[in-house]
């Protein structure tokens, strides 16, 4: 394996190590042999830096973390040197303290936010108390604790007093992660780690997030180690990124060098895969193979299956690390040549207003307007009503309008994206356009039918409830959730067949099972139809999902965060997929989804539109083009900024919002649902909610400043405070 040279340039606070690793290793005992985990890793961490630990999932990031704090489980056999040097004092050899030291090391010197904020958590316990429960077990003065607590929370801008008089549940997931943050930091640790932090969270959410870290960790002067698989998003916070391939480290270098000039082959392909906003969709392209079985790592250069560079030497000697540049460190024996065989594909962008506006004046109609639409959607609401049931009878009943007055027609062949934040209604509009959730008001149709008076079986039905059922499909978020642990995958596969195709032998099912399992990657697919779902990857679980899917023949599929659990890596592959089977089944899609990357990637190639939701509400939508390179809705745009990008010191300003989290579903704002958080809003938008307006051919958006002789333009700017002065003033005229 590489070895870092440790008396290498540095590009930052050189000569400072706040922790050494060396020849760290992590292996475990399995029936088929030694699985090795971390494999010889050595690594410095600069005091006071931000190191982004990246790479694809099972690659030996969070295990790199739990070697960092001694936490390797049972029987995990965690071997090599770690040696903290505290700011003040002799260093310490972390594999060497006794069980009580490390107990205390590992809250007060270096600390660890978790993926999954609400497993972090007891339930049961408001979240003063785990803040109190922390400070006594490492005898910390509790009052003095809690000062700093309240000061921790106000800097992540959350209000101390309620959250820390709040259960878990009652906050949401934004919240929850900051309050884990402000938590992993109130005994004053000089480092963190953090395990995919924002991996749950919304791009506002996590580009907030990121700020809020970069403020903190200037603030308190403490050391930030971030573990992503999401190479853009750690690009905006750290300071160096260090890039992880079969459990060892295969390049280190500063952000803007890796970002800007990497030299080793998977790190160019790893960038070259990620979707983005300044990348041609026509360019960017999947990594080919797949990542290496942790029990039967290849000889050499364990990249070199999947490698055009590689030559003998790669398959029979693992590469030292080469200086690449000052600071810049590549374990590879071609690294002068990378950048001519792998090119970048990004392209910089920055459209001025003539070409922008040549963006909308060119568009031409992408579907024929008398062609008979699959699904009309008219003025549906889907309304939730809360508090309801025998204890809360006394109560006063709230309702959640999760949908609220959306109309949208999607024809035979459509992509349609749509974007939000979670809460906004996304997936409670997708599952009742394709039949899964009865509106409370407005109609669904296929092909002209009443879906619901189908199932009733009330009014004119041309189409019975049982073909409009085959016809609308989803794809869940997570498929291993919808997959029977306890069948193979031809038998899953079998199902749809049997139901819907009954004329088909077994012989004739199963040729058409192998077929697909061929078409979509999966070989030899004998093998995979006689795997359970747990020896299927992410990627794979997602392929027979898709497969279930189309096996009915659907005219819709709802997709809903289908690729969000996958690697930026596997995430072009996957959504080629979606496109190629589209084509061929002649099938329209819903996606949902919370990443505009992904969601521009595939409405452009599929010549789709993107809709973007906020509360309930259709706020703006249009094609993808439009969307990404002219946005006209406030939170369209906010939206754009949170979207990480690719290029290096392409800082997009100031966050375009005044709020960082969403209001109350259960009690929307008035007027312009996103007034409150609209950097634009003006008293009129308090007070009227807009309706849509045609901006540009096909692009529609709620907003009054597409309308110049709306009164939005003569009223006064809105704020909190204003608002809060008024309200009270009406509550003393009323007493």
């Amino acid at each position: 394996m590489a070895t870092i040279d440790t008396t290498a340039d540095r590009s930052r606070n050189s000569g400072d190590p706040i922790v050494e690793m060396r020849d760290t290793t992590v292996q475990f005992g399995m029936d088929r042999g030694v699985s090795r985990v971390l494999d010889g890793v050595s690594m410095d961490i600069e005091r006071e830096e931000i190191l982004g630990i990246v790479g694809e999932s099972g690659s030996g990031k969070s295990m790199f973390a739990s070697a960092l704090l001694d936490a390797v489980v049972p029987p995990g056999e965690l071997s090599g040197e770690i040696t903290y040097h505290p700011r003040d004092g002799e260093p310490v050899d972390v594999l060497n303290l006794s069980s009580e030291d490390l107990r205390l090391l590992r809250w007060e010197e270096i600390s660890m936010v978790f993926q999954g904020a609400m497993s972090s958590w007891n339930p049961t316990l408001k979240i003063k108390g785990h803040f109190i429960e922390t400070l006594q077990a490492h005898s910390f003065d509790v009052d003095e604790g809690m000062e700093r607590a309240h000061q921790l929370l106000s800097d992540l801008y959350l209000d101390s007093d309620r959250v820390l008089d709040s259960y878990p549940h009652e906050l949401s997931g934004g919240m929850k992660q900051r309050a884990l943050i402000a938590l992993s930091m109130v005994l004053e640790p000089e480092v963190l780690v953090m395990d995919e932090p924002t991996a749950a969270l919304d791009l506002l959410m996590q580009r907030s997030i990121l700020k809020l870290l970069k403020e903190v960790k200037e603030k308190y002067e403490i050391t930030l180690i971030f573990i992503t698989h999401d190479l853009p998003l750690v690009a905006e916070l750290a300071d160096r990124l260090a890039v992880m391939y079969a459990f060892e480290f295969v390049e280190v270098g500063s952000t803007d060098d890796i970002l800007s000039g990497a030299s080793h082959p998977y790190t160019r392909a790893l960038l070259n895969s990620t979707p983005n906003l300044s990348t041609s969709v026509n360019t960017m392209t999947a990594i080919e193979g797949s990542s290496p079985d942790p029990v039967d790592t290849p000889e050499g250069c364990s990249y070199h299956p999947r490698c055009s560079l590689a030559t003998e030497d790669c398959r029979t000697t693992a590469p030292d690390f080469h200086d690449s540049g000052p600071g810049h460190l590549t374990a590879c024996y071609h690294w002068q040549d990378a950048a001519d065989e792998i090119p970048f594909n990004r392209e910089i962008s920055n459209p001025d207003d003539s070409s922008v506006s040549s963006i909308s004046s060119d568009v031409r109609p992408r579907r024929d307007p008398d062609e008979e639409p699959v699904l009309e959607l008219e003025d549906l609401e889907v309304h939730f009503g809360m508090n309801e049931g025998l204890f809360n009878f006394w109560r006063e009943s709230q309702t959640v309008r999760a949908v609220d007055g959306i109309s949208l027609t999607i024809p035979e062949n459509e992509s349609v994206a749509l974007i939000g934040e979670s809460g906004c209604g996304k997936t409670t509009f997708g599952k009742t356009a394709i039949g899964l959730q009865r509106p409370t008001g407005g109609s669904v149709k296929y092909r002209g039918q009443d879906i619901w008076d189908a199932n009733d079986g009330t009014g004119k039905i041309d189409i019975a409830w049982r073909n409009i059922r085959r016809a609308l499909q989803i794809i869940h978020q997570d498929p291993g959730s919808s997959l029977n642990p306890n069948k193979r995958v031809e038998h899953l596969l079998n199902i749809p067949l049997k139901k819907w195709q009954r004329e088909l032998n077994h012989e004739d099912r199963r040729a058409r099972i192998l077929g697909m399992l061929e078409h979509v990657g999966m070989s030899p697919p004998e093998d995979y139809a006689n795997r359970f779902p747990h020896q299927l990857s992410g990627g794979e679980k997602q392929r027979v999902a898709l497969i279930r899917a189309l096996l009915m023949n659907p005219d819709v599929i709802l997709a809903d965060e289908s690729i969000s659990a996958l690697d930026v890596s596997l995430r072009i592959e996957m959504m080629d997929l979606f496109l190629e089977l589209q084509n061929q089944f002649n099938t329209s899609f819903i996606f949902i989804s919370h990443d505009l990357s992904n969601a521009r990637y595939l409405t452009e190639k599929s010549d789709g539109l993107i809709g973007i939701m906020y509360l309930g509400e259709l706020v703006e939508i249009g094609p993808a083009k439009q969307i990404i390179e002219d946005p006209r809705h406030p939170y369209t745009k906010a939206l754009r900024w949170a979207t990480p990008d690719l290029l290096p010191d392409n800082d997009e300003g100031e966050m375009p919002m005044t709020k960082i989290d969403i209001p109350d579903p259960k009690d929307p704002p008035s007027g312009c649902r996103f007034h409150t958080r609209c950097p634009e809003a003006r008293e009129a938008c308090a007070r009227e909610s807009p309706e849509p307006i045609e901006a540009n051919p096909e692009q529609h958006v709620a907003c009054f400043r597409e309308d110049d002789t709306h009164e939005y333009w003569q009223s006064e700017p809105w704020s909190e405070e204003k608002a809060a002065d008024k309200a009270a003033s009406g509550a003393q005229a009323d007493d």
